[in-house]
């Protein structure tokens, strides 16, 4: 009886894995698995539709049962799932905005530093009134906008891994890596929660927040 119900368990807990999101390391998946997952759906299953699927786990199954699909052996189901939940989805539902480019004169309102010597970690705040401040990370970005908050228009920062411009609101940040910033530690930015958790798993981070979860504790902590 105790063995029946181990194998029950064990076979349960593998159906219910199956079809999770892989945790692979970003790394992985922008060398192996992207391209792996963007040759399959240009050769053979160009008529999957990404759209029609409201999850990861929703278009693997679909993926399964596709005609074209079906065959392909487990793991080249799973690398065009990634690409199309990951690259083609996203592509459809970002918004872009222009890259931050700063002059050389440009310092920081917070900390002074030239932030042309930096470009991967400046961040930006637009007021109503026209008016733009560049900082060399999120971290002093968010020291300011406690200060002034009054007639803030958009906040730009960029994504740690792709160097896209991204709303700061819209963001993720993690905390506590072992990736520093020109100021230290920092809040490094991603725009979706998955690139967030892959990198806190390969760069021992403590913890992922979105934009409206920061604090003033939060940033000054930072600098302990």
């Amino acid at each position: 009886m105790f063995v029946f119900k181990l194998f029950f368990f064990l076979s349960l807990l593998t159906f219910t894995n199956l079809f999770a999101y892989p945790n692979y390391s970003h790394a992985v998946k922008e060398k192996k698995m992207y391209p792996m997952g963007k040759k399959i759906f240009e050769m053979k299953c160009s008529g999957v539709d990404v759209s029609h699927y409201e999850s990861y786990d929703a278009l693997l199954v679909g993926i399964a049962k596709t005609k074209e699909c079906s065959r392909l052996k487990a793991s080249y189901q799973e690398a065009l799932a990634l690409y199309l939940w990951d690259v083609k989805r996203e592509k459809k539902v970002a918004n872009k905005y222009a890259k931050i480019q700063v002059s050389h004169d440009e310092k920081c309102p917070v900390c002074g530093m030239f932030l042309y010597k930096y470009p991967r970690w400046v961040s930006m705040i637009e007021y109503n009134d026209g008016k733009k401040l560049y900082f060399d990370g999120m971290k002093d970005l968010m020291k300011y906008y406690f200060e002034h908050k009054k007639g803030v228009k958009l906040m730009l920062t960029q994504g740690y891994y792709t160097q896209e411009t991204i709303a700061a609101k819209d963001a993720y940040f993690v905390l506590g890596s072992d990736v520093y910033g020109p100021m230290g530690n920092e809040l490094v930015a991603f725009k979706d929660k998955e690139r967030a958790k892959n990198f806190l798993f390969d760069h021992h981070g403590k913890k992922i927040l979105s934009f409206d979860a920061i604090t003033p504790q939060t940033v000054y902590k930072l600098d302990e």
